[in-house]
Protein backbone atom coordinates (compact mmCIF):
# COMPACT_ATOMS: atom_id res chain seq x y z
CA UNK A 1 0.00 0.00 0.00
CA UNK A 2 1.27 3.30 -0.58
CA UNK A 3 1.39 6.41 1.52
CA UNK A 4 -1.92 7.84 -1.00
CA UNK A 5 -4.11 5.37 0.62
CA UNK A 6 -3.45 6.00 4.61
CA UNK A 7 -6.12 7.77 5.81
CA UNK A 8 -5.98 11.16 7.37
CA UNK A 9 -5.95 10.97 11.28
CA UNK A 10 -6.23 14.10 12.99
CA UNK A 11 -4.87 15.33 15.96
CA UNK A 12 -6.95 14.46 18.76
CA UNK A 13 -7.94 11.12 17.24
CA UNK A 14 -4.12 9.82 16.82
CA UNK A 15 -3.76 11.00 20.64
CA UNK A 16 -6.31 8.47 21.30
CA UNK A 17 -5.06 5.69 18.90
CA UNK A 18 -1.46 6.10 20.72
CA UNK A 19 -3.02 6.35 24.39
CA UNK A 20 -4.95 3.12 23.30
CA UNK A 21 -1.96 1.25 22.03
CA UNK A 22 0.14 2.06 24.93
CA UNK A 23 -2.49 0.94 27.64
CA UNK A 24 -2.70 -2.11 25.44
CA UNK A 25 0.82 -2.76 25.34
CA UNK A 26 1.12 -1.98 29.15
CA UNK A 27 -1.72 -4.69 30.55
CA UNK A 28 0.20 -7.41 28.01
CA UNK A 29 3.46 -6.89 29.51
CA UNK A 30 1.99 -7.37 33.11
CA UNK A 31 2.25 -11.48 32.41
CA UNK A 32 -1.61 -11.42 33.88
CA UNK A 33 -4.55 -12.89 32.17
CA UNK A 34 -6.16 -9.32 31.74
CA UNK A 35 -5.14 -9.80 28.02
CA UNK A 36 -2.26 -12.43 27.81
CA UNK A 37 -0.78 -15.17 29.66
CA UNK A 38 3.18 -15.44 30.03
CA UNK A 39 3.49 -18.15 31.77
CA UNK A 40 7.11 -17.30 33.12
CA UNK A 41 6.23 -13.50 33.54
CA UNK A 42 8.55 -11.65 35.88
CA UNK A 43 7.82 -9.74 38.79
CA UNK A 44 5.48 -6.87 38.78
CA UNK A 45 7.35 -3.58 38.59
CA UNK A 46 6.19 -0.51 40.26
CA UNK A 47 4.89 1.13 36.50
CA UNK A 48 2.87 -2.08 36.22
CA UNK A 49 1.82 -2.31 39.51
CA UNK A 50 0.25 1.70 39.57
CA UNK A 51 -1.32 1.19 35.89
CA UNK A 52 -3.65 -1.22 37.37
CA UNK A 53 -7.09 -0.40 39.02
CA UNK A 54 -8.59 -2.58 42.33
CA UNK A 55 -10.86 -4.23 40.16
CA UNK A 56 -8.16 -5.27 37.89
CA UNK A 57 -6.45 -6.72 40.59
CA UNK A 58 -9.14 -8.49 41.52
CA UNK A 59 -9.71 -9.74 38.55
CA UNK A 60 -6.15 -11.16 37.95
CA UNK A 61 -6.66 -12.64 41.25
CA UNK A 62 -9.98 -14.41 39.98
CA UNK A 63 -8.71 -15.80 36.69
CA UNK A 64 -5.81 -16.70 38.66
CA UNK A 65 -8.01 -18.87 40.75
CA UNK A 66 -10.19 -20.16 37.47
CA UNK A 67 -6.67 -21.72 36.50
CA UNK A 68 -5.90 -23.48 39.62
CA UNK A 69 -9.07 -24.69 39.58
CA UNK A 70 -8.95 -26.29 35.78
CA UNK A 71 -5.67 -27.52 36.55
CA UNK A 72 -3.85 -24.97 34.08
CA UNK A 73 -1.84 -22.82 36.51
CA UNK A 74 1.61 -20.97 34.68
CA UNK A 75 4.16 -22.76 34.19
CA UNK A 76 6.27 -20.47 37.27
CA UNK A 77 9.74 -19.78 37.18
CA UNK A 78 10.60 -18.56 40.33
CA UNK A 79 14.48 -19.45 40.11
CA UNK A 80 14.91 -17.07 37.45
CA UNK A 81 12.64 -14.43 35.99
CA UNK A 82 10.57 -14.26 39.13
CA UNK A 83 13.18 -14.31 41.66
CA UNK A 84 15.69 -12.02 40.35
CA UNK A 85 12.79 -9.59 39.26
CA UNK A 86 11.67 -8.94 42.62
CA UNK A 87 15.26 -9.25 44.61
CA UNK A 88 16.20 -5.42 44.25
CA UNK A 89 12.30 -4.27 45.10
CA UNK A 90 8.74 -5.23 45.61
CA UNK A 91 5.82 -3.75 44.21
CA UNK A 92 2.48 -6.04 45.56
CA UNK A 93 -0.90 -5.51 43.91
CA UNK A 94 -2.42 -6.40 46.80
CA UNK A 95 -2.33 -7.89 50.42
CA UNK A 96 -4.44 -11.19 51.53
CA UNK A 97 -5.28 -11.91 54.88
CA UNK A 98 -5.48 -15.88 55.33
CA UNK A 99 -5.21 -18.48 57.51
CA UNK A 100 -2.39 -20.80 58.12
CA UNK A 101 -4.29 -24.13 57.59
CA UNK A 102 -1.94 -25.82 54.98
CA UNK A 103 -4.64 -26.66 52.06
CA UNK A 104 -5.30 -22.88 51.65
CA UNK A 105 -1.98 -21.16 50.54
CA UNK A 106 -2.87 -18.35 48.73
CA UNK A 107 -0.57 -17.52 46.12
CA UNK A 108 -0.77 -21.04 44.95
CA UNK A 109 -4.54 -20.59 44.48
CA UNK A 110 -4.90 -17.90 42.75
CA UNK A 111 -1.73 -18.76 40.39
CA UNK A 112 0.17 -15.71 41.76
CA UNK A 113 4.21 -14.87 41.16
CA UNK A 114 6.83 -14.00 43.30
CA UNK A 115 5.98 -10.15 44.47
CA UNK A 116 2.61 -10.42 43.47
CA UNK A 117 1.09 -9.89 46.78
CA UNK A 118 1.70 -9.53 50.69
CA UNK A 119 0.44 -12.50 52.59
CA UNK A 120 -0.57 -12.69 56.32
CA UNK A 121 -1.42 -15.90 57.79
CA UNK A 122 -2.56 -16.20 60.80
CA UNK A 123 -5.28 -19.36 62.55
CA UNK A 124 -9.41 -18.04 61.40
CA UNK A 125 -7.62 -15.34 59.16
CA UNK A 126 -8.35 -12.72 62.46
CA UNK A 127 -6.67 -9.46 62.33
CA UNK A 128 -5.24 -7.45 65.27
CA UNK A 129 -2.46 -4.53 65.87
CA UNK A 130 -0.06 -6.16 64.63
CA UNK A 131 -1.47 -7.28 61.68
CA UNK A 132 -3.30 -4.04 61.29
CA UNK A 133 0.00 -2.51 61.41
CA UNK A 134 1.48 -4.70 58.59
CA UNK A 135 -1.89 -3.98 56.08
CA UNK A 136 -0.69 -0.15 56.58
CA UNK A 137 2.37 -0.22 55.67
CA UNK A 138 1.49 -2.92 52.69
CA UNK A 139 -0.92 -0.20 51.47
CA UNK A 140 -0.54 3.45 52.69
CA UNK A 141 3.28 2.83 52.14
CA UNK A 142 3.93 0.37 49.38
CA UNK A 143 1.22 0.79 47.40
CA UNK A 144 -1.14 -2.21 47.24
CA UNK A 145 -4.49 -1.69 45.95
CA UNK A 146 -6.95 -4.24 47.48
CA UNK A 147 -6.94 -6.23 50.65
CA UNK A 148 -8.51 -9.61 50.63
CA UNK A 149 -9.64 -11.84 53.86
CA UNK A 150 -10.11 -15.20 53.07
CA UNK A 151 -11.57 -17.91 54.65
CA UNK A 152 -11.92 -21.41 53.69
CA UNK A 153 -14.13 -24.34 54.35
CA UNK A 154 -13.52 -26.99 57.36
CA UNK A 155 -11.51 -24.29 59.15
CA UNK A 156 -9.84 -25.83 62.47
CA UNK A 157 -9.99 -22.62 63.69
CA UNK A 158 -13.84 -21.97 63.62
CA UNK A 159 -14.39 -25.65 64.88
CA UNK A 160 -12.24 -24.93 68.09
CA UNK A 161 -13.96 -21.73 68.57
CA UNK A 162 -17.55 -23.43 68.09
CA UNK A 163 -16.43 -26.05 70.60
CA UNK A 164 -14.95 -23.81 73.03
CA UNK A 165 -11.66 -25.03 72.90
CA UNK A 166 -8.98 -23.97 75.60
CA UNK A 167 -4.76 -24.52 75.13
CA UNK A 168 -2.47 -21.81 76.17
CA UNK A 169 -2.48 -18.88 73.53
CA UNK A 170 -5.12 -20.48 71.50
CA UNK A 171 -7.53 -19.24 73.94
CA UNK A 172 -7.09 -15.69 73.30
CA UNK A 173 -7.28 -16.40 69.76
CA UNK A 174 -10.03 -18.51 69.20
CA UNK A 175 -12.18 -15.91 71.28
CA UNK A 176 -11.78 -13.18 68.33
CA UNK A 177 -13.72 -16.09 66.42
CA UNK A 178 -16.35 -16.13 68.95
CA UNK A 179 -18.62 -13.07 67.60
CA UNK A 180 -18.75 -14.76 64.71
CA UNK A 181 -19.96 -17.92 65.98
CA UNK A 182 -22.64 -16.55 67.78
CA UNK A 183 -23.81 -13.75 64.95
CA UNK A 184 -24.12 -16.39 62.70
CA UNK A 185 -27.91 -17.21 61.97
CA UNK A 186 -28.37 -21.02 61.03
CA UNK A 187 -31.12 -23.14 61.58
CA UNK A 188 -30.20 -26.47 62.88
CA UNK A 189 -27.22 -28.35 64.53
CA UNK A 190 -24.83 -25.62 65.58
CA UNK A 191 -21.95 -28.20 66.50
CA UNK A 192 -18.28 -28.27 65.53
CA UNK A 193 -19.37 -31.57 63.85
CA UNK A 194 -22.01 -30.01 61.63
CA UNK A 195 -19.62 -28.43 58.39
CA UNK A 196 -22.13 -26.48 57.22
CA UNK A 197 -22.56 -24.73 60.65
CA UNK A 198 -18.72 -24.52 60.33
CA UNK A 199 -18.49 -23.04 56.86
CA UNK A 200 -21.33 -20.61 57.59
CA UNK A 201 -19.41 -19.27 60.42
CA UNK A 202 -15.67 -18.82 58.60
CA UNK A 203 -18.04 -16.58 55.99
CA UNK A 204 -19.35 -14.84 59.14
CA UNK A 205 -15.95 -14.35 60.49
CA UNK A 206 -14.67 -13.40 57.00
CA UNK A 207 -17.34 -10.59 57.41
CA UNK A 208 -16.41 -9.40 60.91
CA UNK A 209 -12.88 -9.44 60.30
CA UNK A 210 -13.00 -7.06 56.85
CA UNK A 211 -15.54 -4.64 59.42
CA UNK A 212 -12.75 -5.12 62.07
CA UNK A 213 -9.88 -3.67 59.68
CA UNK A 214 -12.25 -1.16 58.46
CA UNK A 215 -13.06 -0.03 62.24
CA UNK A 216 -9.34 -0.68 63.30
CA UNK A 217 -7.62 1.51 60.75
CA UNK A 218 -8.08 5.34 60.27
CA UNK A 219 -5.33 4.54 57.60
CA UNK A 220 -7.12 1.83 55.51
CA UNK A 221 -10.62 3.11 55.71
CA UNK A 222 -9.67 6.75 54.36
CA UNK A 223 -8.12 4.77 51.75
CA UNK A 224 -11.36 2.86 50.58
CA UNK A 225 -13.09 6.15 50.77
CA UNK A 226 -10.99 7.75 48.23
CA UNK A 227 -11.11 4.40 46.54
CA UNK A 228 -7.28 3.89 46.26
CA UNK A 229 -7.97 0.84 48.04
CA UNK A 230 -10.77 -1.87 48.20
CA UNK A 231 -11.08 -4.04 50.67
CA UNK A 232 -13.00 -7.65 49.77
CA UNK A 233 -13.38 -10.62 51.39
CA UNK A 234 -12.69 -14.70 49.66
CA UNK A 235 -14.23 -18.32 50.90
CA UNK A 236 -11.61 -21.16 49.90
CA UNK A 237 -13.45 -24.84 49.29
CA UNK A 238 -10.69 -26.81 50.01
CA UNK A 239 -12.31 -29.90 48.28
CA UNK A 240 -13.39 -28.27 45.08
CA UNK A 241 -10.77 -25.37 44.87
CA UNK A 242 -13.28 -22.46 44.21
CA UNK A 243 -12.32 -19.64 45.75
CA UNK A 244 -15.61 -17.52 45.76
CA UNK A 245 -15.13 -13.64 45.84
CA UNK A 246 -16.99 -11.50 48.12
CA UNK A 247 -17.24 -7.96 47.61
Amino acid sequence: MCDDHIPEINAPDRRALLKSIGAISLLGSLGFDLIGNEANAAALSKAQREALTPDEIIEMMRKGNDRFRHGKSQAHNYLSEQRKASASGQYPAAVILSCIDSRAPAEILMDLRLGDVFNARVAGNISNDDILGSMEFACKIAGAKVIMVMGHTKCGAVKGAIDGAELSHLTGLLAKIQPAVEATKYQGDRSAKNYDFVDAVARKNVELTIADIKNGSMVLSEMVETGKLKIIGGMYDVENGTLEFIL
